[in-house]
């Protein structure tokens, strides 16, 4: 594997508050009158704030950032309400990668600028922890109580500790997903929690909850007993359709493939629709899968089952659904999935527009699967100055990553 990475483009390594330094000092220009009286002109003054702000979206958003820190009516034209983050040009995502099970510490890569930024996420205690984001909110839930959840900025380090939520504060499985609307900027939260029904080998009692920013209050917006099968921590929020992933006990025979994917309509709120017939099975025989949005349109990355070895992965594809449906985009060639190893479990994955990213888990690089013009390729290695470590984790935070929009 080592000798597959060795072509990675050069990087460099800034601390974080380098975003933040001022990118240039606006000048004074002194021109002679014909009265040959010298005046001042400031640039920065004859430009209206409307051109400004035209100016500034074309900006990176690591020089956005910069660009805050040059003169207070910078600043407040970025951070103002009638900033128009929507009609910014695209913005290629930003990653984060934990480097300590420990602490909330690990590197942000920016792609344009091609820098990575030692980042600390202060808002929480550390790496383990569940993670989901959309258009640079990034939500957090704490593995050892998941009622205690947070959302947040990284970069602008704006952050909200959320209410807690209904239903059990440690349940057995537990997944999260946040979708930010990018018009209002407002967002929803999803936590499913699935627990085994006290000495029942067979029942789960799963649970999906809802938070709406606009309300700042949870509600219960669906409760099943499943048989035979349980709940996951792998979820998604796609054109305002809730997918979760689910896995077969194995109590009720040989089930195969061992897992499905259930669906909640959080528009209509499927009303009087059990969960469990929503379910559509995975394509083949999976090992682990995980849930990506790309462009509204869900797709599964997952690692494929070796024939009678169901623990044992043998390859890793990726498939889009289509009505219910799903078709093979591609699988991954040999070459790049023998560093991966053997496990059932060995594969962190998020993706946004076109692009899906895998990260091997103890690896310092991502591979990068385009889905327009269906090629591999690896990218983006992490500066870990210390060696792999088993605990990374990679998150993709969808769009820019500085949305610059605090949590309301």
């Amino acid at each position: 594997m080592i000798g597959l990475m060795e072509d990675y483009s050069s990087w460099d390594y800034l601390p974080v508050d380098h975003i933040r330094t001022p990118a240039f000092n606006s000048g004074v220009v002194s021109e002679a009158s014909n009265g040959n009286k010298e005046f001042s002109v400031s640039l920065d003054a004859a430009v209206p704030d409307d051109i400004l702000e035209r100016i500034f979206t074309f900006l990176p958003i690591a020089s956005m950032m910069r660009a805050t820190a040059v003169c207070k009516r910078w600043y407040s034209i970025i951070y103002s309400s009638r900033f128009l983050w929507t009609h910014m040009l695209p913005q290629r995502p930003w990653y984060f990668m934990f480097t300590s099970n420990e602490t909330a510490a690990g590197y942000a890569f920016d792609p344009i600028l091609r820098k990575w930024y030692d980042l600390e996420l202060p808002y929480i205690d550390k790496s383990s922890c569940f993670v989901s984001s959309s258009c640079g909110l990034v939500c957090f839930m704490d593995n050892d109580n998941r009622n205690t959840i947070s959302v947040s900025n990284p970069i602008t380090k704006n952050s909200k500790r959320l209410l807690e939520p209904p239903g059990e504060t440690l349940p057995d499985y537990s997944t999260i997903a946040i979708k930010v609307d990018r018009l209002s900027h407002k967002y929803s939260i999803t936590v499913a929690k699935s627990k085994q029904v006290p000495e029942d080998f067979v029942r789960w009692y799963f649970s999906v909850y809802k938070y709406d920013s606009w309300s700042g209050t949870w509600v219960t917006s669906a409760s099943e007993v499943f048989i035979g099968w349980r709940g996951g921590d792998d979820s998604v929020i796609c054109n305002g359709v809730l997918y979760c992933l689910i896995h077969s006990t194995g109590v009720l025979g040989n089930v195969n493939p061992r897992h499905g994917v259930i669906m909640y309509d959080l528009v209509g709120e499927s009303s009087g629709t059990s969960l469990m017939q929503t379910s559509i099975p995975v394509p083949c025989s999976l090992t682990c899968g995980r849930l990506v949005n790309l462009k509204e349109k869900l797709v599964l990355v997952g690692g494929i089952a070796k024939h009678n070895r169901p623990d044992i992965i043998k390859g890793i594809g990726i498939w889009e659904l289509h009505e219910k449906q799903w078709h093979e985009v591609t699988r991954m060639p040999h070459k790049f999935f023998q560093g991966f190893g053997e496990f059932d479990d060995v594969f962190a994955c998020s993706g946004t527009d076109d692009l899906v990213y895998i990260q091997s888990y103890g690896a310092t690089a991502l591979l990068v699967f385009d889905m327009m013009h269906k090629q591999w390729k690896w990218s983006v290695k992490c500066p870990n100055h210390h060696g792999p470590n088993p605990g990374f984790l990679l998150w993709g935070l969808t769009h820019p990553v500085l949305s610059v929009m605090t949590p309301p």
